[in-house]
């Protein structure tokens, strides 16, 4: 099983929470984002996305082919994202549009880190990867990139 994590990009201050939208910068950053990784996904993946309407901006970068899911909104916590993508036992790859510090807390579970969770800055994507060799399961990481190596400002 493959899971992407990627966080939404920068969105304006404001409230309701739920209804922040991408700044300027963040536009940008979800659309060089989009265009980076485009070409590396598969077809058939499954895309879930926060309700928020900061993460749905980013993924309409992407694709309009999504599913909004409810349990990975703001202050969701890393199993609410785990059960949601099915993960480990999924056969597919997986692309969540999320938060922090959710997204973080994931990566840091997934990668067996003693830390609670890490850091992702906005926009920023992180691919694992679920496999078994020689018998034993491991998850490794494909690819973690952040938005400054694709945007300048």
């Amino acid at each position: 099983m493959d899971l992407i994590l990627w966080r939404h990009a920068e969105a304006a201050d404001g409230f309701p929470d739920h209804g922040r939208a991408l700044t300027a910068k963040g536009e940008r950053q979800a659309e060089k984002m989009a265009q980076f990784i485009r070409p590396h996904l598969p077809s058939d993946m499954r895309i879930l996305v926060s309700p928020a309407l900061r993460t749905r901006q980013t993924v309409a970068r992407l694709t309009d082919h999504y599913t909004l899911a409810p349990t990975i909104a703001p202050g969701a916590s890393a199993q609410a994202v785990l059960q949601a993508a099915r993960w480990p036992d999924a056969d597919d790859t997986v692309l969540v549009v999320g938060h922090q510090p959710t997204l973080g807390a994931v990566v840091a579970q997934l990668m067996g880190c003693q830390e609670e969770n890490f850091s992702i800055k906005k926009g920023s994507l992180w691919w694992i990867n679920r496999r078994e060799r020689n018998g034993v399961v491991q998850n490794t990481l494909r690819l973690a990139i952040t938005t400054e190596f694709l945007v300048s400002d």
